[in-house]
């Protein structure tokens, strides 16, 4: 399959190759998002070296499959390294011998799944640096590419590592999941031709996740691919959330109790309350865990509009946990058809809501790009009105810098969304209650996000805007 999207990693990495110098190049991100693939297509393979870590595979597992990796590709029959530091020496010797036939060629090596190399006590991360510090970082032959999933251990260990390897890495690389006009075109290149409302249905439950969106079989419609994907007994994803966190983090029972945490508040939660909640001491460690999660893609942090700092909330936000803790967790095994049989359920309506506030926080661009401010400054954060009796929020605010705000109305339908004479003045109250709260002296508009639009009465004049899901799903 061709590669979608992905046009500035893919730019980043041939500028690199070419660029005439080492590089050392370091990918992370989400498990499943489709870092080796992007690697191996860009290059079609052309490595001198590849290789990848094993999972929870001890040191000497480790040393036994990178050295017979080495004998495969470069032709020798080297005995098991002993230790990490023989290992890159073998590496090295056969780099070297590459460099003098070559000719100024460059040299592709390729080191996948990083932190998997790691296992305690190894000094692997101890060799790497002394192979990129006394070989490999004036060869102008040699390009290092190295990925993970444990997106943290990339970013603290390697990307802003102390010691050896400090400042050594060249270029960054953090791959996101695909978009949702990605995660059409990737669908389309599938024989799956999708109406907007059915591509954010699947997105809502898989995020942009490449792997899990190959799954989906042409055959079957939205709905019955989720189902049989992750309620069938046999389905695909109906393990993938116990492997998941597992092997992106050790101890990984502690990350889960944050996740879960979080879980349980949509808006999401304070630290002091997710310290409260999870048992978790609020120090360090906890500092520590947030830091992976959010590199990782699962959590988010956010301060409200006109709070400070201290008050702001971290919110989980990866659409296959979430759609795990709403459905999948709980899901008593023996209904095949749950997902089915469930249809417009009011479990069902309210997840979808929500999920629909989601999706458009990962594409705000594309809103900005709807509201004609691309080039505009903005700030972006949600509203809950202090105000005992109100009980007003604005899911999404976006502070301008040409003195407008646009207080974002999120709604879910599958037809046209109607506003009616209440909602209307619940929407005029809640701008008053904003602007009074806030003491605002920008002009304040209300805009709508729904997936057909708003159906038109006297009641959708007093809106400013409205986006679709067309605009979302726009490149």
């Amino acid at each position: 399959m061709d590669i979608v999207g992905r046009i500035e990693e893919q730019r980043i990495l041939l500028e690199c190759y070419d660029s005439g110098r080492p590089e050392f190049v370091a990918i992370y991100g989400r498990r499943r998002v489709g870092k080796t693939f992007l690697v191996k297509e860009v290059f079609r393979e052309r490595f001198a070296f590849y290789t990848t870590g094993i999972i929870d595979g001890a040191a000497n597992r480790q040393l036994k499959s990178f050295t017979d990796a080495l004998n495969e590709q470069a032709g020798t029959d080297l005995a098991t390294a002993k230790d990490w530091f023989e290992a890159f020496k073998h590496l090295k010797d056969y780099l070297a011998l590459l460099i003098d036939r070559q000719s100024g060629k460059r040299i592709l090596v390729f080191l996948d799944e990083l932190p998997w190399f790691d296992t305690k006590k190894s000094e692997f991360r101890a060799a790497l640096d002394y192979f990129w510090n006394s070989f490999a970082s004036d060869k102008s032959e040699i390009m290092l590419i190295t990925c993970g999933s444990a997106a943290s251990w990339m970013v603290n260990k390697v990307i802003l590592a102390t010691g050896g390897l400090h400042n050594r890495v060249t270029r960054r690389i953090a791959l996101k999941p695909f978009s949702i006009a990605e995660t059409e075109q990737f669908l389309n290149l599938k024989g799956l031709r999708l109406s907007p409302y059915q591509v954010i249905e699947i997105y809502m439950v898989l995020g942009g996740i490449p792997f899990y969106l190959n799954l989906l079989s042409k055959s079957k419609s939205p709905t019955q691919n989720i189902n049989d994907l992750c309620f069938s007994s046999d389905g695909e994803l109906t393990r993938e959330f116990d492997i998941l966190y597992a092997s992106l983090f050790k101890k990984a029972e502690r990350h889960l109790r944050i996740v879960e945490a979080l879980a349980t508040k949509n808006k999401g939660l304070t630290r002091k309350e997710l310290a409260l909640l999870t048992g978790l001491y609020d120090g360090g460690t906890l500092t520590n865990l947030l830091s992976e999660l959010e590199l990782s893609g699962f959590i988010r942090i956010y301060t409200p509009f006109g709070k400070k700092s201290r008050g702001s909330l971290y919110q989980l936000v990866d659409f296959f946990t979430l759609f795990y803790y709403n459905f999948m967790r709980n899901h008593k095994k023996g209904d095949d058809e749950f997902w089915i049989h469930s249809l417009n359920s009011g479990k069902q309506r309210a997840w979808k809501g929500y999920a629909f506030e989601q999706v458009c926080q990962w594409h705000i661009k594309q809103i900005r790009i709807a509201l004609g401010i691309a080039g505009v400054a903005t700030t972006i954060s949600s509203w809950r009105s202090s105000g005992s009796d109100s009980g007003a929020q604005v899911d999404l605010v976006i502070d301008r810098n040409d003195g407008i705000i646009n207080l974002c109305e999120v709604k879910y339908s599958d037809s046209q969304y109607t506003i009616t004479k209440e909602y209307d003045r619940n929407l005029r109250n809640k701008v008053a209650a904003f602007v009074s709260e806030t003491k605002t002296r920008k002009a304040v508009h209300t805009i709508f996000i729904t997936v057909y639009g708003l159906a038109r009465n006297e009641y959708a004049a007093n809106v400013q805007f409205d986006i679709t899901a067309e605009d979302l799903i726009k490149e």
